[in-house]
Order: C-alpha cells, then sequence, then structure tokens
C-alpha cells in the first residue's frame, strides 16, 4: 500500500515539525488535536516553522552551505529553490487541524502518534485510536523514551505497529530512526523506512528495541546531567551551556537544547524516575525546578520563554 494520508496525532513541537515536513513533501496531512484550545495552539507553531523553512531556503540561495538537508538537494539552482520556496505556503495552508476522530482517522494510510510522553496518555489515546482507523492504516510512535512493546497490544494491529522518532528541527537534523517490536511485521517496517525517505529523511534502522533509540540513548544522560546541575544551582544556564559550547565546539549547550525540546517533555521523562517523588533527590529537585518554569508559561522556544527568551 503506498502512503499518501497523513495524520499526525498531537501538534507540539515536533508533532507541528512532523506534520509540516510531510506537507512539504506532498502528502495529505491532517494533525488530530484534543480540543479547540490545542488547535490554537497549534496554528503559531506551524506558521513559525512554515517561516523558518522559506527564509533557511532563502538563505541557501545565498549561501549554499546554509543549506538544510530536508528542504534541497546538495548544488540546487537559483530556480529550483525559488521553486521550494514558493512550496511552503501551500503546504502549510494544506495541513487540516481537527479534534474530529473519524476525520483526522478515518482514511488515514499512516498515523504518527506524537502525544505527551506520558505511558497512561498513549494508552488512552490508542484505546480510543481504534475504533476509528481503517484496515489499511499502520501506526508509529514519536516516543521519545518509551518502547513500542509498551503499547503493541493497545493498537489492535501490533503487526502495524512500531516506532518512527524524529529529531528536533527536523529539516536540519534529519534522522528518522525506525524501530520495530518482536511482533512488527517487516512488510510494514519496510514501509515506514519509505516514508522517512520519502519526506527527505535519513532511515536509521534499529536491529532490536532500545530504550531511547540511539540518539536519546546518547542525549538523555547528557541533558540529565545538564538538569542535575541546574538543580543543584552550580552555575545559571548561560554559563553552563558556555562551558559545553567553547570546549566542545558544539553550536549548542544542553539548556538551549532543552528549550527546543520544550520542558514539558522533560519533566514529563524526568517525572518518570521513581526518585523523582523525593523531593530532597535531584530527580526532586530537576521536577520542582521545571514544573516552576512551566506553571509560569516558560515551556521553551515555541512559547517565546524558556531557559532563554525568543522574543
Amino acid at each position: 500500500m503506498a502512503i499518501r494520508k497523513v495524520t499526525v496525532a498531537g501538534g507540539g513541537v515536533l508533532g507541528s515539525q512532523i506534520a509540516l515536513q510531510s506537507a512539504y513533501c506532498d502528502f495529505d496531512v491532517t494533525i488530530w488535536l484534543m480540543s479547540e484550545g490545542s488547535i490554537e495552539r497549534c496554528v503559531p507553531k506551524l506558521d513559525r516553522f512554515a517561516g523558518i523553512y522559506a527564509a533557511t531556503l532563502a538563505a541557501t540561495k545565498a549561501d549554499p552551505t546554509k543549506r538544510a538537508r530536508g528542504l534541497s538537494d546538495e548544488g540546487a539552482s537559483a530556480e529550483e529553490l525559488d521553486a521550494l520556496i514558493a512550496k511552503v505556503a501551500p503546504a502549510r495552508a494544506s495541513i487540516v487541524l481537527t479534534s474530529d476522530w473519524d476525520e483526522a482517522f478515518g482514511d488515514a494510510d499512516l498515523v504518527i502518534e506524537a502525544v505527551a510522553e506520558d505511558p497512561a496518555q498513549k494508552v488512552e489515546f490508542y484505546t480510543e485510536l481504534q475504533k476509528h482507523l481503517p484496515e489499511k492504516a499502520v501506526i508509529v510512535t514519536n516516543s521519545s523514551t518509551l518502547l513500542p512493546s509498551q503499547f503493541a497490544e493497545y493498537t489492535g494491529r501490533p503487526e502495524k505497529f512500531l516506532a518512527l522518532h524524529f529529531a528536533n528541527n527536523i529539516w536540519s537534523g534529519n534522522t528518522a530512526e525506525v524501530m520495530g517490536h518482536p511482533g512488527t511485521d517487516q512488510t510494514y517496517y519496510d514501509q515506514i523506512v519509505e516514508f522517512a525517505d520519502n519526506i527527505r529523511m535519513v532511515p536509521l534502522c534499529l536491529r532490536k528495541e532500545q530504550p531511547g533509540y540511539i540518539l536519546n540513548s546518547m542525549l538523555v544522560p547528557f541533558l540529565s546531567a545538564a538538569e542535575a546541575l541546574f538543580a543543584n544551582d552550580v552555575a545559571d544556564p548561560e554559563t553552563r551551556d558556555k562551558t559545553w559550547c567553547l570546549a566542545t565546539g558544539a553550536p549548542n549547550g544542553p539548556f538551549r537544547i532543552l528549550d527546543v525540546v520544550g520542558l514539558v517533555t522533560a519533566y514529563n521523562i524526568v517525572s518518570m524516575n521513581p526518585l523523582a517523588e523525593d523531593p530532597e533527590s535531584t530527580p526532586g529537585k530537576i521536577c520542582a525546578k521545571l514544573k516552576e518554569m512551566i506553571d509560569q508559561g516558560k515551556t521553551g522556544i515555541n512559547a517565546g520563554e524558556g531557559f532563554y527568551k525568543y522574543k
């Protein structure tokens, strides 16, 4: 079955990026959101990313080293880049946003689940999703840390369920980790690898389940170490990031990365640690500090402020 109709469940930091990237690559895209309020919050995210796409392509015309791999080919001509710039606005406009289950999922070929990193919410979502999907649909999870085998039975089609994990800023960090569970049919695994390639991602094929896949198996411990410095007031975010960037040559430090990931996601990951229940433990302190920032609306770059201000 050829994938044409893609529904992204969730319009957060990554969900909105995945939707726009898929629409940019000529797929029919719908975003399912839980409420009208969620729809309203998703719109500015899509608009912001569309602006980044157009600006990045324009910058590539002036300087080919500014090319984002997910947007254009190496050596693209000025005319080709102009044509790609012209695609961005129609791609953004083509995305349907809805909170109606049947409208979102009733004719989907592929569902990309990008709801909150909370096992209970995911189970609730998959349990209801079963009632609205056509037989043809394949489901993938974009979970950052959770395994597909944790949820396969709740989908009602475990053989058509696997993980497809994207990095943030997917137009430039264009990786897509493909990870099945023991019950995933190879046919659908291969189909998802092909889809990833079709939306200009580099498919990274995992041989077996791994919490955190490849990227987050390395990234989460790094961010956790940085969060421990934050919890214990060792230094301010700018100093911690400066230390990392100057010493390693990295373009961004951990707290810039956390702002991109989103502090709600960071909070959900830390809160799954049993030690987080102890307010005197390092995970407990991290949760308390992140919760304070979240309650103030400082949830990261899409909110205009996290550890840094973006307005």
